[in-house]
């Protein structure tokens, strides 16, 4: 019996994945990973780092952050406490989808995760206070690989739902696209 639930979204092998709870008058288990059941959503790297971070104030945005290859990640992102607005921007070049974003309410009650593949740009914005998040990487992150992309870019149209409260002076330096901006070729 699988422990999740894979729903596709419209930018192809970016997946929706919904973990079941087992759970009595104790609480609840719920599986985070297993590499058997997951590579039906397209996961098929080892997890090499976990990260945990907390996002104290509603409205904030963290991201759109990327690694260039050969350094491309894998992740899968998972709400533990609160609720995020979720957004992964497709950069794979030559992909029907290239520049296309989609996002997900991420919340400790829905208990949704996302996966997102090599080749995407990744953000959120809280939607609550004290918001904290798991993430689970196929590559351990390296500096001289990252890069990003505005939040505020108007070419990528994302339509925060909140007014955004706090942007770290990296994430409002990342540079807005141009027509230089070839994507990530894989």
């Amino acid at each position: 019996m699988s422990r999740f639930t894979i729903l596709d979204t419209p930018i192809h092998d970016l997946k929706i994945v919904e973990r079941q709870q087992l759970g009595d008058n104790r609480g609840f288990i719920a599986r985070l990973f297993c590499v058997e059941e997951l590579a039906a959503a397209g996961w098929y790297k080892p997890i090499i780092q976990i990260n945990q971070t907390l996002t104290q104030k509603q409205g904030s945005i963290r991201g759109l952050h990327f690694q260039n290859v050969p350094y491309a990640e894998m992740k899968i992102v998972t709400c533990l406490r609160g609720a995020i607005w979720d957004v992964a921007v497709d950069l794979r070049t030559g992909s029907p989808t290239f520049l296309e974003w989609h996002a997900e309410e991420l919340s400790a009650a829905n208990h949704r995760a996302l996966l997102i593949p090599e080749g995407f740009a990744h953000g959120f914005q809280t939607l609550c206070d004290d918001c904290e998040l798991i993430y689970l990487h196929s590559r351990a992150y390296t500096p001289e690989a990252e890069a990003g992309l505005n939040p505020k870019d108007p070419t990528l149209t994302i339509t925060w739902p909140l007014a955004i409260t706090e942007l770290s002076t990296r994430d409002a330096q990342h540079p807005m696209i141009d027509h230089q901006f070839k994507g990530v070729t894989l």
